[in-house]
């Protein structure tokens, strides 16, 4: 009896040793991921009054947890079954991501010239509430496909461990994707009022934690520049290397000589440009026939 009590715990013990280093490895081929995935959900956690943003944020996270519940158990049945399925599942993830990139380019110089921020201003309640709703519903639908990219990187990393392995591995993995992830998404976005909970406790100016309120101050409108420019960027990183690594047409064409991350954010764009110009053709078309 004592024996088996303590064979039970050496296979726990040996269970967690494999999961601690499956994990760490596992961790840092997603690392990349994790990184765009931050900085696309920053980019669109952003833009609301300071009120909104924290339950804009808690909406998206809400989403990203129902996401990852759906997508755990459909990765592990369709990895063991229909392995196949997963890749189209990939394909077509990729080309909303890299649509998604385009279309944000195309609004930047397509459409005129009123900033988002002027925008909302003119919005009624009604407006700014669609408004927001819209903007979750992206997120949370961004988030999924990110969430299956993530997910399936780290389910290719356990391939050949134990089952029980693999779901406790890939499990720590989408949690920390998303709590994680949203949590340094809420410190970037609330970088404001931070500052101005610094400034209000020291209100010597002179003061270190004064003068760091006002750069979180400053430099949050930077930041989120910089992250609109960089989750824009990761969106065409991202599906680029969805279709680097599962077409071959494209793993092949690739000279060795262009580093592939170069590769991976031009064939993005491309069939970002071209899946937004048959999205752009098919709804004229629509258009054209409701006048009929």
């Amino acid at each position: 009896m004592g024996s088996g009590f303590f064979a039970l715990l050496d296979d726990i013990t040996t269970l967690l040793e494999d999961v601690a280093v499956m994990s760490k490895v596992t961790a840092k081929k997603t690392a990349s991921i994790l990184g765009d995935d931050l900085a696309v959900n920053a980019e669109k956690s952003s833009g609301f009054v300071s009120s909104r943003e924290l339950p804009v944020l808690w909406a998206i996270s809400k989403g990203s947890i129902i996401n990852k519940l759906i997508i755990l158990p459909v990765a592990f049945l369709l990895s063991a079954f229909l392995p196949w399925l997963v890749t189209i599942i990939l394909i077509l993830g990729g080309i909303y991501l890299s649509f998604e990139g385009a279309e944000k380019i195309y609004h930047l110089f397509v459409d005129d010239e009123e900033t988002e921020e002027e925008h909302l201003i003119k919005m009624t309640e009604a407006e700014a509430i669609a408004f927001e709703k819209g903007r979750v519903k992206s997120a949370v639908v961004t988030d999924f496909i990110l969430s299956v990219e993530i997910i399936i990187i780290a389910l290719g990393t356990v391939i050949g461990e134990p089952i029980l392995t693999q779901i406790v591995v890939v499990s720590i993995i989408a949690i920390l994707a998303t709590v994680g992830v949203y949590g340094l998404v809420a410190l970037i976005v609330r970088m404001d009022d931070i500052g101005i909970s610094l400034m209000k406790k020291h209100t010597n100016e002179k003061s270190l934690l004064n003068k760091i309120g006002r750069v979180l101050i400053k430099a949050l409108p930077k930041v989120i520049k910089v992250l609109t420019v960089v989750g824009t960027i990761a969106l065409f990183l991202v599906s680029g290397g969805i279709f680097v690594h599962n077409i071959d047409f494209f793993h092949h064409i690739i000279p060795s000589s262009i580093p592939s991350i170069i590769m991976e954010f031009f064939i993005g764009v491309i069939i970002g440009l071209i899946s937004l110009t048959v999205f752009k053709l098919v709804m004229l078309i629509i258009k054209q026939f409701k006048k009929i």
